[in-house]
């Protein structure tokens, strides 16, 4: 792991999307919350949250940090679900792999809860939306 024991804690903060395509009718029965294994979108935001906790258990040669604060957003888009995951932190480190690996374990979820309905559903992209904080200042895309 990379010593950040000198570095100053500063307030940190990551967005991040994966989007899950599926069909009209899958999208429908997701959002309509008309799916055999229950209510996806609760599910998913939980598993969300669970997966930027853990993150460090996940993710090798991740520092362990205390997570300040974390949204999980589930929207319906024309192609199926995006999942958004803001995270905040003030830490040594950033939260760009939290908000990274809340997003993916959200998608993976809704996946999960579809898949009896429609197996072809596709995860992705997953990706970094903006980050802010700590020596490398802010990005977005």
């Amino acid at each position: 792991m990379v010593d950040v024991g000198t570095k100053i804690p500063t307030k940190r903060r990551a967005v991040a999307e994966a989007v899950v395509s599926m069909s009209e009718e899958t999208r429908s029965r997701l959002f309509g919350g008309d799916l055999p294994k229950g209510d996806a979108i609760a599910a998913a935001r939980i598993a969300g949250i669970m997966g930027v906790k853990r993150t460090s258990d996940l993710i090798p040669l991740c520092h362990p940090i205390g997570i300040d604060a974390v949204r999980v957003g589930i929207e319906e888009i024309p192609t199926g679900a995006r999942v958004e995951v803001v995270c905040e932190v003030e830490a040594r480190t950033g939260v760009e792999m939290e908000a990274l690996t809340g997003a993916s374990l959200a998608a993976l979820t809704i996946y999960d809860m579809i898949k009896g309905v429609e197996r072809g559903a596709a995860i992705g992209p997953v990706r970094l939306l903006a980050k802010s904080g700590g020596r490398s200042g802010e990005w977005s895309i």
